[in-house]
Protein backbone atom coordinates (compact mmCIF):
# COMPACT_ATOMS: atom_id res chain seq x y z
CA UNK A 1 0.00 0.00 0.00
CA UNK A 2 2.93 2.33 0.57
CA UNK A 3 3.79 2.35 -3.15
CA UNK A 4 0.31 3.16 -4.42
CA UNK A 5 0.39 6.01 -6.97
CA UNK A 6 -0.48 9.33 -5.44
CA UNK A 7 0.86 8.52 -1.99
CA UNK A 8 4.24 9.67 -0.74
CA UNK A 9 6.50 7.39 1.21
CA UNK A 10 7.93 8.29 4.60
CA UNK A 11 11.32 8.85 2.93
CA UNK A 12 9.77 11.40 0.56
CA UNK A 13 8.22 13.33 3.41
CA UNK A 14 11.55 13.25 5.29
CA UNK A 15 13.38 14.64 2.24
CA UNK A 16 10.85 17.46 1.77
CA UNK A 17 10.98 18.31 5.47
CA UNK A 18 14.78 18.38 5.44
CA UNK A 19 14.81 20.67 2.42
CA UNK A 20 12.29 22.98 4.10
CA UNK A 21 14.40 23.16 7.26
CA UNK A 22 17.54 23.95 5.26
CA UNK A 23 15.74 26.68 3.31
CA UNK A 24 14.49 28.27 6.52
CA UNK A 25 17.95 28.10 8.14
CA UNK A 26 19.53 29.78 5.11
CA UNK A 27 16.76 32.35 4.81
CA UNK A 28 16.65 33.52 8.43
CA UNK A 29 20.00 35.40 8.44
CA UNK A 30 19.05 37.24 5.24
CA UNK A 31 15.66 38.23 6.59
CA UNK A 32 17.28 39.31 9.85
CA UNK A 33 19.76 41.56 8.01
CA UNK A 34 16.97 43.03 5.89
CA UNK A 35 14.79 43.89 8.90
CA UNK A 36 17.71 45.18 10.98
CA UNK A 37 18.85 47.46 8.16
CA UNK A 38 15.66 49.51 8.63
CA UNK A 39 15.79 49.67 12.45
CA UNK A 40 17.41 52.26 14.67
CA UNK A 41 20.47 51.50 16.77
CA UNK A 42 18.52 51.72 20.03
CA UNK A 43 15.95 49.17 18.92
CA UNK A 44 18.59 46.76 17.64
CA UNK A 45 20.35 46.97 21.00
CA UNK A 46 17.09 46.45 22.90
CA UNK A 47 15.62 43.46 21.05
CA UNK A 48 16.08 40.99 18.23
CA UNK A 49 14.86 41.59 14.69
CA UNK A 50 11.97 39.15 15.17
CA UNK A 51 10.43 41.67 17.59
CA UNK A 52 10.64 44.54 15.13
CA UNK A 53 6.83 44.82 14.82
CA UNK A 54 6.14 44.84 18.57
CA UNK A 55 6.36 47.60 21.16
CA UNK A 56 9.81 47.67 22.75
CA UNK A 57 10.50 48.34 26.42
CA UNK A 58 14.06 49.39 27.14
CA UNK A 59 16.13 51.19 29.74
CA UNK A 60 17.59 54.31 28.17
CA UNK A 61 21.01 55.80 29.00
CA UNK A 62 21.10 58.60 31.53
CA UNK A 63 19.77 61.89 30.12
CA UNK A 64 21.12 65.18 31.46
CA UNK A 65 18.39 67.79 31.92
CA UNK A 66 18.70 70.89 29.79
CA UNK A 67 16.56 73.86 28.86
CA UNK A 68 15.95 77.55 29.36
CA UNK A 69 15.41 78.70 32.92
CA UNK A 70 12.58 81.05 33.89
CA UNK A 71 11.29 82.44 37.16
CA UNK A 72 7.71 81.78 38.30
CA UNK A 73 6.64 83.28 41.64
CA UNK A 74 10.10 83.23 43.13
CA UNK A 75 10.81 79.67 41.90
CA UNK A 76 13.23 78.94 39.12
CA UNK A 77 11.70 76.49 36.61
CA UNK A 78 13.13 74.50 33.68
CA UNK A 79 10.80 72.48 31.45
CA UNK A 80 11.51 70.36 28.41
CA UNK A 81 11.35 66.95 26.73
CA UNK A 82 13.63 64.01 27.51
CA UNK A 83 13.22 62.27 24.15
CA UNK A 84 14.04 63.67 20.73
CA UNK A 85 11.58 61.38 18.96
CA UNK A 86 7.93 61.48 19.90
CA UNK A 87 6.07 58.24 20.62
CA UNK A 88 8.05 56.83 23.54
CA UNK A 89 6.13 56.36 26.79
CA UNK A 90 7.88 56.41 30.16
CA UNK A 91 6.93 53.51 32.42
CA UNK A 92 9.46 54.06 35.24
CA UNK A 93 12.12 56.66 35.95
CA UNK A 94 14.71 57.66 38.54
CA UNK A 95 17.48 60.10 39.32
CA UNK A 96 20.15 57.64 40.46
CA UNK A 97 21.83 54.67 38.82
CA UNK A 98 21.19 52.77 42.04
CA UNK A 99 17.44 53.19 41.66
CA UNK A 100 16.70 53.88 37.97
CA UNK A 101 13.04 52.81 38.36
CA UNK A 102 12.19 54.50 41.66
CA UNK A 103 9.28 56.63 40.36
CA UNK A 104 6.20 56.28 38.21
CA UNK A 105 5.20 58.79 35.51
CA UNK A 106 3.74 61.91 37.14
CA UNK A 107 5.58 61.41 40.45
CA UNK A 108 7.66 64.25 41.90
CA UNK A 109 11.15 63.46 43.16
CA UNK A 110 12.61 65.48 46.04
CA UNK A 111 16.22 66.33 45.23
CA UNK A 112 18.98 67.94 47.25
CA UNK A 113 19.12 71.70 47.85
CA UNK A 114 15.32 72.11 47.81
CA UNK A 115 14.94 71.03 44.22
CA UNK A 116 12.14 68.92 42.72
CA UNK A 117 11.69 67.04 39.45
CA UNK A 118 8.55 65.72 37.82
CA UNK A 119 8.58 63.45 34.74
CA UNK A 120 5.42 62.73 32.74
CA UNK A 121 4.61 59.64 30.69
CA UNK A 122 5.32 61.39 27.40
CA UNK A 123 8.87 62.32 28.51
CA UNK A 124 8.09 65.90 29.45
CA UNK A 125 9.73 67.13 32.66
CA UNK A 126 9.46 70.05 35.09
CA UNK A 127 12.44 70.94 37.24
CA UNK A 128 12.04 73.48 40.09
CA UNK A 129 14.67 75.07 42.33
CA UNK A 130 14.69 77.81 44.98
CA UNK A 131 17.74 79.48 43.46
CA UNK A 132 18.99 80.00 39.93
CA UNK A 133 20.71 77.04 38.29
CA UNK A 134 22.61 79.09 35.75
CA UNK A 135 26.11 77.63 35.33
CA UNK A 136 25.29 74.69 37.57
CA UNK A 137 25.13 71.06 36.57
CA UNK A 138 21.57 69.78 36.32
CA UNK A 139 20.66 66.28 37.50
CA UNK A 140 20.44 63.21 35.28
CA UNK A 141 17.31 61.15 34.64
CA UNK A 142 17.20 57.39 34.10
CA UNK A 143 14.13 56.19 32.21
CA UNK A 144 12.53 52.91 31.25
CA UNK A 145 10.28 53.58 28.29
CA UNK A 146 8.18 51.65 25.81
CA UNK A 147 8.55 52.71 22.19
CA UNK A 148 6.42 51.75 19.18
CA UNK A 149 8.03 49.97 16.21
CA UNK A 150 10.24 52.39 14.30
CA UNK A 151 11.73 51.98 10.85
CA UNK A 152 13.99 54.40 9.05
CA UNK A 153 15.75 54.89 5.72
CA UNK A 154 18.51 56.94 7.35
CA UNK A 155 20.80 53.90 7.44
CA UNK A 156 20.67 53.56 3.65
CA UNK A 157 20.99 57.31 3.23
CA UNK A 158 24.19 57.24 5.27
CA UNK A 159 25.63 54.12 3.64
CA UNK A 160 24.95 54.89 -0.02
CA UNK A 161 24.69 58.64 -0.47
CA UNK A 162 26.61 60.37 2.32
CA UNK A 163 30.16 60.34 0.94
CA UNK A 164 31.29 62.87 3.55
CA UNK A 165 31.20 60.04 6.10
CA UNK A 166 33.62 57.13 6.35
CA UNK A 167 30.63 54.81 6.14
CA UNK A 168 29.69 55.88 2.60
CA UNK A 169 29.69 52.79 0.40
CA UNK A 170 28.51 54.30 -2.88
CA UNK A 171 32.05 54.36 -4.28
CA UNK A 172 32.79 50.90 -2.92
CA UNK A 173 29.61 49.64 -4.60
CA UNK A 174 30.67 50.86 -8.04
CA UNK A 175 34.24 49.68 -7.43
CA UNK A 176 32.87 46.20 -6.77
CA UNK A 177 30.88 46.31 -10.02
CA UNK A 178 34.02 47.43 -11.83
CA UNK A 179 35.85 44.37 -10.52
CA UNK A 180 33.03 41.82 -10.80
CA UNK A 181 31.62 42.39 -14.30
CA UNK A 182 34.92 42.10 -16.25
CA UNK A 183 36.11 39.30 -13.93
CA UNK A 184 32.98 37.36 -14.91
CA UNK A 185 32.87 38.14 -18.64
CA UNK A 186 36.58 37.62 -19.43
CA UNK A 187 36.92 34.02 -18.13
CA UNK A 188 33.52 33.16 -19.61
CA UNK A 189 34.64 34.18 -23.10
CA UNK A 190 38.02 32.45 -22.87
CA UNK A 191 36.54 29.28 -21.36
CA UNK A 192 33.84 29.04 -24.03
CA UNK A 193 36.44 28.95 -26.82
CA UNK A 194 38.66 26.51 -24.91
CA UNK A 195 35.75 24.21 -24.03
CA UNK A 196 34.62 24.02 -27.66
CA UNK A 197 38.13 23.14 -28.78
CA UNK A 198 38.46 20.41 -26.13
CA UNK A 199 35.01 19.03 -26.91
CA UNK A 200 34.76 19.03 -30.70
CA UNK A 201 38.16 19.68 -32.26
CA UNK A 202 40.73 16.91 -32.75
CA UNK A 203 44.35 17.87 -32.13
CA UNK A 204 47.39 16.21 -30.50
CA UNK A 205 47.51 16.37 -26.71
CA UNK A 206 43.80 17.10 -26.19
CA UNK A 207 43.43 14.40 -23.53
CA UNK A 208 46.45 15.73 -21.66
CA UNK A 209 45.01 19.24 -21.71
CA UNK A 210 41.72 17.97 -20.30
CA UNK A 211 43.57 16.14 -17.53
CA UNK A 212 45.63 19.28 -16.84
CA UNK A 213 42.45 21.38 -16.50
CA UNK A 214 40.95 18.84 -14.10
CA UNK A 215 44.16 18.90 -12.07
CA UNK A 216 44.04 22.68 -11.79
CA UNK A 217 40.66 22.39 -10.05
CA UNK A 218 42.37 21.08 -6.90
CA UNK A 219 45.12 23.71 -6.74
CA UNK A 220 44.50 25.88 -3.63
CA UNK A 221 43.94 29.55 -4.33
CA UNK A 222 46.29 30.59 -1.53
CA UNK A 223 49.15 28.62 -3.10
CA UNK A 224 49.25 30.84 -6.17
CA UNK A 225 48.66 34.25 -4.59
CA UNK A 226 52.24 35.29 -3.85
CA UNK A 227 53.85 34.00 -7.09
CA UNK A 228 51.09 35.60 -9.14
CA UNK A 229 51.40 38.89 -7.25
CA UNK A 230 55.16 38.96 -7.89
CA UNK A 231 54.50 38.41 -11.60
CA UNK A 232 51.93 41.21 -11.69
CA UNK A 233 54.28 43.60 -9.90
CA UNK A 234 57.09 42.71 -12.29
CA UNK A 235 55.00 43.61 -15.35
CA UNK A 236 53.36 46.64 -13.70
CA UNK A 237 49.73 45.53 -13.20
CA UNK A 238 49.84 44.61 -9.53
CA UNK A 239 48.14 47.70 -8.13
CA UNK A 240 45.02 48.19 -10.22
CA UNK A 241 41.94 46.68 -11.77
CA UNK A 242 43.85 44.85 -14.52
CA UNK A 243 45.71 42.77 -11.96
CA UNK A 244 42.59 41.71 -10.07
CA UNK A 245 40.74 40.96 -13.34
CA UNK A 246 43.50 38.64 -14.53
CA UNK A 247 43.77 37.02 -11.11
CA UNK A 248 40.05 36.20 -11.03
CA UNK A 249 40.28 35.02 -14.63
CA UNK A 250 43.11 32.63 -13.85
CA UNK A 251 41.44 31.23 -10.74
CA UNK A 252 38.07 30.82 -12.46
CA UNK A 253 39.14 29.33 -15.80
CA UNK A 254 39.63 25.67 -14.71
CA UNK A 255 36.08 25.36 -13.38
CA UNK A 256 34.67 27.25 -16.36
CA UNK A 257 36.43 25.08 -18.95
CA UNK A 258 35.53 21.87 -17.12
CA UNK A 259 31.86 22.83 -16.76
CA UNK A 260 31.40 24.11 -20.32
CA UNK A 261 33.35 21.27 -21.92
CA UNK A 262 31.18 18.65 -20.19
CA UNK A 263 28.05 20.41 -21.40
CA UNK A 264 29.25 20.85 -25.00
CA UNK A 265 30.25 17.19 -25.25
CA UNK A 266 26.65 16.25 -24.58
CA UNK A 267 25.25 18.33 -27.43
CA UNK A 268 23.87 16.45 -30.47
CA UNK A 269 26.77 15.33 -32.66
CA UNK A 270 24.65 15.12 -35.78
CA UNK A 271 23.88 18.87 -35.71
CA UNK A 272 27.57 19.77 -35.70
CA UNK A 273 28.52 17.23 -38.37
CA UNK A 274 25.68 18.42 -40.64
CA UNK A 275 26.89 22.01 -40.22
CA UNK A 276 30.40 20.97 -41.26
CA UNK A 277 29.02 19.15 -44.29
CA UNK A 278 27.14 22.31 -45.26
CA UNK A 279 30.42 24.20 -45.25
CA UNK A 280 30.22 26.00 -41.90
CA UNK A 281 33.54 27.00 -40.39
CA UNK A 282 34.48 26.14 -36.82
CA UNK A 283 33.88 29.74 -35.77
CA UNK A 284 30.42 29.74 -37.35
CA UNK A 285 29.56 26.46 -35.63
CA UNK A 286 30.75 27.87 -32.35
CA UNK A 287 28.89 31.20 -32.54
CA UNK A 288 25.65 30.08 -34.24
CA UNK A 289 25.14 26.59 -32.83
CA UNK A 290 27.26 25.86 -29.77
CA UNK A 291 26.82 29.15 -27.88
CA UNK A 292 22.98 29.30 -28.15
CA UNK A 293 22.69 25.65 -27.09
CA UNK A 294 25.18 26.12 -24.23
CA UNK A 295 23.40 29.05 -22.61
CA UNK A 296 22.39 27.06 -19.46
CA UNK A 297 26.01 26.12 -18.78
CA UNK A 298 27.22 29.65 -19.52
CA UNK A 299 24.63 31.09 -17.14
CA UNK A 300 25.51 28.52 -14.49
CA UNK A 301 29.18 29.47 -14.49
CA UNK A 302 28.33 33.17 -14.68
CA UNK A 303 26.35 32.81 -11.44
CA UNK A 304 29.23 31.09 -9.65
CA UNK A 305 31.87 33.51 -10.92
CA UNK A 306 29.78 36.58 -10.17
CA UNK A 307 28.99 35.46 -6.62
CA UNK A 308 32.61 34.52 -5.98
CA UNK A 309 34.12 37.76 -7.26
CA UNK A 310 31.44 39.94 -5.65
CA UNK A 311 31.97 38.38 -2.21
CA UNK A 312 35.75 38.07 -2.55
CA UNK A 313 38.00 39.75 -0.02
CA UNK A 314 41.29 37.86 -0.23
CA UNK A 315 42.06 38.47 -3.93
CA UNK A 316 41.00 42.12 -3.64
CA UNK A 317 43.24 42.59 -0.60
CA UNK A 318 46.24 41.11 -2.42
CA UNK A 319 45.88 42.42 -5.98
CA UNK A 320 43.92 45.64 -5.52
CA UNK A 321 46.43 47.59 -3.46
CA UNK A 322 45.27 51.16 -2.83
CA UNK A 323 46.28 53.28 0.15
CA UNK A 324 43.86 56.11 -0.76
CA UNK A 325 40.72 53.97 -0.78
CA UNK A 326 39.77 54.91 -4.35
CA UNK A 327 39.46 51.25 -5.42
CA UNK A 328 38.13 49.78 -2.17
CA UNK A 329 35.51 47.07 -2.72
CA UNK A 330 32.48 46.48 -0.52
CA UNK A 331 33.84 43.49 1.36
CA UNK A 332 36.90 45.49 2.39
CA UNK A 333 34.72 48.47 3.30
CA UNK A 334 32.64 46.30 5.62
CA UNK A 335 35.80 45.01 7.32
CA UNK A 336 36.81 48.62 7.95
CA UNK A 337 33.36 49.34 9.38
CA UNK A 338 33.79 46.47 11.83
CA UNK A 339 36.84 48.25 13.16
CA UNK A 340 35.57 51.82 13.17
CA UNK A 341 31.85 51.37 13.84
CA UNK A 342 31.73 48.01 15.58
CA UNK A 343 29.03 49.16 18.00
CA UNK A 344 26.72 50.63 15.36
CA UNK A 345 24.87 47.46 14.46
CA UNK A 346 22.33 49.27 12.28
CA UNK A 347 25.15 50.50 10.02
CA UNK A 348 26.79 47.08 9.84
CA UNK A 349 23.46 45.37 9.09
CA UNK A 350 22.71 47.85 6.31
CA UNK A 351 26.19 47.46 4.82
CA UNK A 352 25.93 43.67 4.91
CA UNK A 353 22.51 43.65 3.25
CA UNK A 354 23.61 46.08 0.56
CA UNK A 355 26.54 43.79 -0.20
CA UNK A 356 24.29 40.72 -0.68
CA UNK A 357 21.40 42.44 -2.49
CA UNK A 358 23.01 42.33 -5.96
CA UNK A 359 24.15 38.66 -5.72
CA UNK A 360 20.66 37.69 -4.57
CA UNK A 361 19.11 39.48 -7.54
CA UNK A 362 21.52 37.79 -9.96
CA UNK A 363 20.93 34.37 -8.43
CA UNK A 364 17.14 34.54 -8.50
CA UNK A 365 17.15 35.94 -12.04
CA UNK A 366 19.25 33.06 -13.39
CA UNK A 367 18.53 30.20 -10.99
CA UNK A 368 16.49 28.23 -13.55
CA UNK A 369 19.70 27.68 -15.53
CA UNK A 370 21.77 26.66 -12.53
CA UNK A 371 20.63 23.04 -12.16
CA UNK A 372 20.64 22.49 -15.92
CA UNK A 373 24.21 23.72 -16.09
CA UNK A 374 25.38 21.67 -13.10
CA UNK A 375 23.89 18.49 -14.58
CA UNK A 376 25.68 19.10 -17.87
CA UNK A 377 27.08 15.88 -19.28
CA UNK A 378 25.71 13.70 -16.48
CA UNK A 379 23.18 11.93 -18.74
CA UNK A 380 23.89 10.60 -22.22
Amino acid sequence: MENIAGRKSALGWAVHLSVLILVVLWLLPTVGLFVSSFRTGDQIAASGWWKALTTQTQMNPAIRLSGEEREEGGVFVITGQLFENAGAEVTRWGTSSRAPEAYLPGDTAELKKDRTLTVEADGGFRFEAQESQEGKRLPRVFTTASAPPEFTLDNYQLMLFDDSNAEGMAKAFFNTLTVTIPATVIPLLIAAFAAYALAWMDFPGRALLIAFVVGLLVVPLQLALIPLLKLHLAIGIGKGYMGVWLAHTGFGLPLAIYLLRNYMVGLPKDVIENARVDGATEFQIFTKIILPLSFPALASFAIFQFLWTWNDLLVAKVFLIDATGQTTVMTNQIVELLGTRGGNWEILATAAFVSIAVPLAVFFAMQKYLVRGLLAGSVK
